[in-house]
Parts: structure tokens; sequence; C-alpha cells
């Protein structure tokens, strides 16, 4: 299978681009700094040389899109916007192009498409859109905004011989240095992995084994078209996120953060507290319908493993081995 891969060089890209290869298929790699074979220059903006490896691949996947972690200031939402909406936009015309489009175009989206609520789980026919929640900051609703936007691009891409599919997906966890699970392991490990602003508020998240099983399935599956959750089925309260990781790593005590702390300690890492504190409630309907299977369907499965696999993971001493012996 010839997949491209647009904003390929992020997290979530290598982690696709690292499995795709290893199972036999040739993927080229869009990316605006180029570095290395199978990796082509684009800008994500405009159409040129990189189109034809659009013309006769099997698969285009983009994630292409600026990093959410960092302050959510106007013009790094409009640079989150612009980079989302432009990249979707000219891989649509890219195919369009095509005299041989792709089958299938995989287009990244994000769970933060659905309101920030605690009583029930957002799936992809009941879940409720956000962007008009009560008692949340302002600019939350630009993300959603920007998630919409997203989405709106590749559904109006005049591409009627290719497959879409927008992909919402939860936090990807992975033990990748750089990523969300990484950084939160990092706090973990000094004690600082407690609840975060009572910690009521849900987490959402899918392995990354089961990330890349979920977009190989997808690709395969002709008959599934349009927004599907990516997410594994258990999404858990915060603080019940955070036990569950440290007790994976053999932490016992986490401490708490206020709502105020969190802003401080956002600040200080240059992120947003948004990241922290809407509570994303979301399952897989689509694919468990669809009869996908999850390795990892628990977070308490998936902690385990990650912190296995974390660096320094097998290194603790008495931690359990793959096999069930001990270190």
């Amino acid at each position: 299978m010839n997949v491209v891969l647009a904003g390929g060089t992020g997290q979530v890209g290598t982690i696709l681009d690292r499995a795709l290869t290893a199972a036999g298929h040739e993927v080229t790699v869009l990316t605006r700094h180029p570095r290395r074979e199978r990796q082509t220059g684009w800008d994500g903006v405009t159409l040129g040389p990189w189109a034809e490896a659009v013309d006769g691949c099997d698969v285009v996947i983009n994630l292409a899109g600026r990093s959410v972690s960092c302050r959510y200031t106007p013009e790094n939402l409009r640079a989150m916007m612009d980079s989302r909406v432009d990249s979707a936009r000219v891989v649509g015309e890219a195919i369009a192009a095509a005299a041989r489009p792709p089958r299938v175009w995989l287009q990244m989206s994000t769970a933060t498409i659905y309101a920030h609520r605690f009583d029930a789980a957002h799936d992809e026919a009941t879940g409720v859109i956000g962007g008009s929640e009560t008692g949340v900051p302002d600019y939350w609703g630009f993300s959603v905004e920007i998630a919409r936007n997203w989405e709106r691009a590749q559904h109006e891409a005049p591409t009627p011989a290719t497959r879409k599919v927008a992909l919402r997906s939860a936090m990807v966890m992975s033990p990748d240095p750089g990523g969300v699970f990484d950084a939160l392991l990092g706090l973990a490990r000094v004690g600082l992995g407690g609840p975060v602003a009572g910690g009521a508020q849900y987490v959402s998240w899918i392995h990354d084994e089961d990330f890349v099983r979920a977009v190989e399935f997808l690709i395969d599956r002709a008959d599934i078209d349009g927004p599907v959750n990516l997410a594994a089925p258990g999404p858990l309260p915060q603080r019940d996120f955070m036990r569950t990781l440290r007790a994976a790593w053999g932490v016992p005590v986490g401490l708490p953060a206020t709502r105020w702390m969190a802003e401080l300690g956002a600040f200080a890492l240059r992120s947003d507290t948004e990241l922290l504190l809407k509570s994303r409630r979301v399952i897989p309907g689509r694919l468990r319908e669809a009869g996908f299977s999850f390795t990892h369907p628990t977070w308490e499965s998936a902690a385990a493993d990650l912190v296995q696999r974390a660096p320094g993971g097998l290194r603790r001493p008495g931690r359990a081995t793959a096999h069930g012996g001990r270190r």
C-alpha cells in the first residue's frame, strides 16, 4: 500500500510512519523540513511538486496542524486554525487534481469538538458539539470552531472518487519522548500527578497501538466515511486517570492542584489549562458498531503497558516484566 502522510513528523505522525513502514507499506511523509529519505517538502498551504506523491497513491492521511501545546493567545489560536484548515484544503485540491486519486483520505480532527460535560458520553450519533456551554472560558469555543472548520474543509473538498473519514481523536498515549503520556508520567514520577481542580473532568485517550490499528481498520472498511471517534471505550475522571497512572509506576501519592495552581503551571510550561480542565467524555460508537476490538480498552491495561515501555520502566526494581516475571 502506498501512503502519503502529511504532517508526519510530529508525535502521532511518527507513530503511524513507524508502524506502517514496519508493516511493509510505502510511506511518503510531507513535511515543511524534509531531512531524510521518504520525506517530501511542502508548505501546507499551496500546491506544489509534492502533489505528485498524491496522484496514484492508495491512501492520504493528513495530520498537519500547529501543536496545541502552547499558550492560547489570539495569535496562536489563529495559527492553529489556519494551519489545519489550509492543509486540509490544499490536500483536497491535490486529490481533486489527481489523475488517479487515492481511494481514501483520513483527515485528523479532534475529540475537543464535543461539549464540555460530565453527565453523559459523546458518541458520533448523540454527542453534543461544543461552543455554547456556560460556565467555561469564552476562548474554549474557538477550539471547537477550529475543529468544525477543520472538518468542513475536508467535507467540502470536491473529491467524489475518494472516501473521506474525519478522525475525531482523543489524546494518543505513547511512551515516545515529548508526547502527552511522557508529560503526564513525568508529573506522576515526582509526586505531582494528583487531581486538578477536583479531578472530576473526564479524560479521553487511546493507546498508540489501538490508534494505529483503528487507522488500518478504517482504511480497509470501504463502508465507513464521515466523523469517527478514535478513543478508548473507557474515559474516566482525571483524578482516577492519574491515580491509575501513579499505581502503574508505583507512586502512592499525587499532590492535588487547584485551578489557580494549574494556571500557574500551564503558564510556566507555555501551555493552556483547557488541556487539563475541559471534560472530554468521548466513546468510540462507530468503531464498536463496526466490530473494532481494542487491545487496550481500559486505562489500567493501557497504563501498565505504556509504563513498561517508557524509558526506565523495565529497569525499576521489582517491576513485572512483559513475561510475568520480576526484574
